[in-house]
């Protein structure tokens, strides 16, 4: 909390990546963390990584209890925030994975959810997998060896497509950015 002229208190947090209420953070305790953002008092720590937490993601909708992550200990854990438990690990990848993203559909031009989430690795890998099942994983895109290095973040864009095209107003794609600098655009 800071002070504004007034001496009142006024909050001055950003929320990136939180559910309105809350935000979470990852770190290099190998925990988890979720923080009430008007007490900013810390309500619940989940552990299970064996390396530093790299990336943290709230899940939207209908999975809006959850908590997805990944870690240098190459795995990516789902949570659930209600019952303060892990409830998937997925492994595969061979380097620490530094980004993890819940990954929409598209049906009819609207976004929703989908059971699939991926992660971007050190490896110069991204990686899909279906959360109903610890499987491996559904589907592997390989960054190039040269001009990618390693995967370093992902995000899922909306993009609007050109007026050429017919009854599709938008188009899904999947963002990543490489160690070298790339950013790479999937559709």
């Amino acid at each position: 909390n800071n002070k504004n002229d007034n001496n009142t208190k006024m909050n001055n947090i950003g929320v990136i990546g939180g559910n309105g209420y809350t935000i979470c953070s990852g770190s290099f305790d190998k925990t988890i963390r979720i923080w009430d953002i008007e007490t900013t008092k810390q309500f619940n720590v989940f552990k299970g990584h064996t390396d530093y937490v790299m990336s943290v993601k709230y899940g939207s909708n209908e999975l809006l209890n959850t908590i997805l992550s990944g870690s240098g200990d190459k795995s990516i854990r789902l949570w659930d925030i209600r019952f303060g438990q892990q409830v998937q690990v997925f492994n595969g990848h061979t380097r620490a994975v530094l980004s993890v993203e819940y990954s929409p559909f598209v049906m009819k031009n609207d976004i929703g959810n989908s059971n699939v989430v991926c992660s971007g690795s050190w490896d110069n890998t991204i990686r899909f997998w279906d959360i109903r099942s610890n499987k491996n994983e559904l589907h592997i895109i390989k960054g190039d060896e040269k001009e990618d290095n390693e995967i370093t973040c992902l995000k899922f864009v909306l993009l609007k497509k050109k007026d050429k095209t017919k009854n599709v107003k938008y188009d899904l794609n999947l963002c990543y950015g490489s160690r070298n600098g790339l950013i790479r655009i999937w559709g």
